[in-house]
């Protein structure tokens, strides 16, 4: 704790630079040195003020099984750590080196949608209407910060236990620009919440988040399902005490994921990497030489769903040794029985829209 907190003092100066520069930047737009360009067609931004672990995967697929039985729905992503440049379409032959974790789980998952990346939102939505013009909405994913676009609705995302209203900028916090931010947002949900959470505790974090009269807020939950086989849906596994669970994950936060998974699980263990990484072929060896050595007859490797997708890239090996690699799928709730309510506000702004 106290050595936390002397890492946060030591890089305060840091912090304060980087919030100098995100100012400046803000200010560009606010005051009308650079423009932000509105599309004729509905774009829904869903992102947040800091880095990593709010939810905007599990929210915008939620946002995808909304849409797409009615609508034609387009991703646009940047493609975080890919290694191919410019606009590219995503398909399903392609991996997570040539457009990213995200991006590639959102193609297999729903493959009747368009998906696409490309560093620049701005330029990406004309490269998406030009090549499939029969696209009716647009989902940016995790799009808060780029100011060149200006989405017709914007979602913000903020943690339960760890709000933007309490945080501070990078590197001492997890900020990625000034709190007041928050203003550009038409709707905010706060991520991540107990499975029971009461009045009180609502209206509490409505005082520190402060949402302005026109801000809708909203609060979600992960419902976590049965685990399934990495390359086999059908095959599924049931948690219980008497599974020896060997965790492997690189996302920004599993703390959310730990709580759950100690709630029905015996015996745990974790391997953790840092967020969005590749693995090696050590990496898999040394996952499997840790597998191996768990004395329980009973046990499994489990992954999430976007980690899946980097581990994919070791699919020979996995199923030359035959690694029990089981995925622990989720998807988002609502608290307060508000679920049709935040359906409605997303219909509702799609009947209003006009070019």
């Amino acid at each position: 704790m106290v050595q936390n907190i002397l890492l946060k003092i030591l890089l305060f100066p840091f912090s304060l630079v980087y919030g100098f520069f995100s100012f400046v930047f803000s200010a560009l737009y606010d005051y009308k040195f650079l423009d932000s360009i509105s599309f004729s067609i509905p774009v829904i931004n869903i992102g947040n003020l800091t880095v990593g672990g709010s939810g905007k995967t599990p929210h915008t697929e939620y946002l995808i099984r909304l849409l797409k039985p009615h609508i034609n729905v387009a991703v646009l992503s940047r493609g975080y750590k890919r290694k191919t440049k410019n606009f590219k379409a995503v398909n399903l032959r392609d991996n997570v080196h040539s457009v990213g974790d995200e991006p590639l789980l959102y193609k297999r998952k729903y493959n009747d949608i368009g998906v696409y990346v490309h560093v620049s939102r701005s330029e990406g939505i004309p490269a998406i209407l030009m090549g499939a013009p029969n696209t009716q909405v647009i989902l940016l994913d995790d799009a808060y910060q780029h100011r060149a676009v200006k989405p017709g609705l914007n979602i913000l995302l903020t943690q339960y236990d760890k709000p933007f209203s309490k945080d501070f900028f990078l590197p001492s916090g997890r900020l990625r620009e000034w709190r007041s931010a928050y203003k550009r947002a038409n709707m905010i949900i706060i991520s991540k919440c107990p499975k029971n959470i009461g009045e009180e505790e609502r209206n509490k974090l409505l005082q520190q988040i402060n949402p302005l009269p026109h801000q809708s807020v909203f609060f979600s939950y992960y419902n976590y399902q049965l685990p399934y086989y990495i390359y086999n849906p059908a095959q599924t596994v049931r948690l219980d005490p008497e599974v020896h669970v060997l965790l492997v994950s690189a996302i920004a936060s599993t703390t959310y994921m730990l709580q759950y998974l100690n709630e029905n699980t015996a015996n745990l263990s974790v391997m953790e990497y840092v967020d969005h990484h590749v693995f090696s072929a050590h990496e898999l060896s040394q996952i499997k030489r840790h597998f191996d050595q768990i004395p329980s007859k009973k046990k499994i490797i489990l992954t999430t769903e976007k980690d899946a997708t980097r581990l994919d890239l070791h699919r020979k090996f996995i199923l030359e040794q035959k690694i029990p690699i089981f995925v622990l799928p989720v998807d988002v709730r609502f608290h307060f029985d508000e679920q049709e309510q935040f359906d409605d506000h997303i219909r509702q702004f799609l009947l209003d829209f006009k070019v």
